[in-house]
């Protein structure tokens, strides 16, 4: 990924230890998306929950995304790996929900996907966010 395509990152303190222990766990051994992730982490500014603008993905955020090299728009909620299982939930393991968390509406960025492919992904709303309704976790 180039800094053409790497938008600034935010990203919850609180998600951000939360995200690293996972990716240090057994289960994340070997996870390319992962060690993306962990990348991703690194490069983030991490703020507190409170402090958090309400356009930016966190997790179990509901967010609108358009894949620009299909044109198809989803509404995906991130979440952690043991929270799959609605419809619209999408792990943060997943090339998907790694690419997206720590972006704001309007933010597009360029991501590895399964087959040597690599798709454009933009957030086009941000329909939920636990720190802008003030619910703990």
């Amino acid at each position: 990924m180039n800094s053409q395509t790497t938008p600034r990152l935010i990203m919850s303190a609180r998600d951000a230890r939360r995200l690293e222990a996972l990716i240090a766990s057994p289960s994340a051994a070997g996870n390319e998306t992962a060690e993306l992730l962990g990348e991703e982490i690194a490069r983030a500014e991490l703020r507190e929950p409170q402090d958090m603008p309400p356009d930016v993905v966190t997790m179990n955020s509901s967010v609108t995304v358009l894949d620009e090299s299909t044109g198809a728009e989803r509404t995906v909620r991130v979440v952690y790996p043991n929270e799959t299982g609605g419809a619209d939930s999408v792990s943060v393991l997943a090339p998907v929900g790694a690419a997206l968390l720590g972006l704001r509406t309007g933010d597009a960025i360029d991501w590895p996907m399964p087959g040597d492919r690599t798709v454009r992904l933009r957030v086009t709303g941000v329909l939920y966010q636990p720190e802008a309704a003030g619910l703990p976790e």
